[in-house]
């Protein structure tokens, strides 16, 4: 009897540990070059600001550049314990004199980042928990925005949770992380924002056209749409990561 409750309090434990939600506050950058800058904002992040991130406590998960990249894209991905330390972090990272050296330095023949996008996130309950790229990995990596018909943000998550993910993974999909946005004007509805990985662009490609074809998600968007159309706009970039990004 006793052993089998030890069992049974294991269980009970691993389960609720799995359920724990990801509460960090997550942030993605993109920045976007002068004409050839792109490797230069490389070089500073591989030897001055990813190193620098560590230092000042912002966790930089993924960094990647698009596999087509004609505006001189470079995207990138961190996490935070909360808001609050976020916003601390970056004021200790912009004022660190390394920094500010490693930043002098490497725009003396001009500016590197003509504009930037900037996006805060939070996971969303049916995201898989982050995991960092084993060793020797190198994938190609997808991410998609989701603009959402008005009110549809709930519906088109619970296709996601109850049906796409899983009918991405059975078309050799891997589902990294999923988001959706933060936005401060509450008359905003928030994105639907999320990363997959695939050996390759051929194989993803190929992926997708097979979940397209796939009865089970025939029939799944064909009944989660029986009262309209969830999604307005779908954005989607293919990226490769960087030798010092976590995802890879």
């Amino acid at each position: 009897m006793k052993k089998y409750l030890l069992i049974l309090f294991l269980f009970l434990s691993q389960l609720g540990f799995a359920n724990v939600a990801d509460d960090r506050y997550y942030e993605l950058r993109v920045y976007y070059c002068n004409p050839g800058k792109l490797d230069a904002l490389i070089t500073r992040f591989r030897d001055h600001a990813v190193p620098l991130f560590k230092k000042h406590g912002i966790d930089g998960l993924g960094y990647w550049v698009p596999t087509k990249n004609s505006d001189n894209s470079f995207y990138y991905l961190m996490s935070y314990p909360n808001k609050e330390a976020r916003d601390a972090s970056w004021k200790a990272f912009a004022a660190d004199p390394e920094w500010k050296e490693a930043a002098r330095k490497s725009e003396e023949n001009g500016k590197l980042v003509a504009k930037a996008e900037t996006y805060f996130l939070k996971t969303t309950d049916y995201s898989p928990k982050f995991k960092a790229s084993k060793a020797g990995e190198q994938n190609t990596f997808e991410m998609r925005v989701y603009t959402a018909k008005p009110e549809k943000l709930p519906n088109l998550e619970a296709r996601f949770r109850d049906h796409t993910m899983n009918i991405f993974k059975n078309n050799g999909m891997k589902n990294i992380i999923y988001f959706t946005t933060i936005e401060t004007d509450p008359s905003v509805q928030p994105k639907l924002l999320y990363f997959l990985s695939h050996k390759n662009e051929a194989s993803a490609k190929l992926s997708w056209l097979n979940f397209r074809k796939d009865p089970e998600w025939i029939k799944a968007s064909t009944e989660s749409e029986l009262n309209g159309k969830l999604v307005e706009k779908v954005d989607a970039v293919y990226m490769q990561g960087m030798d010092f990004s976590q995802l890879k």
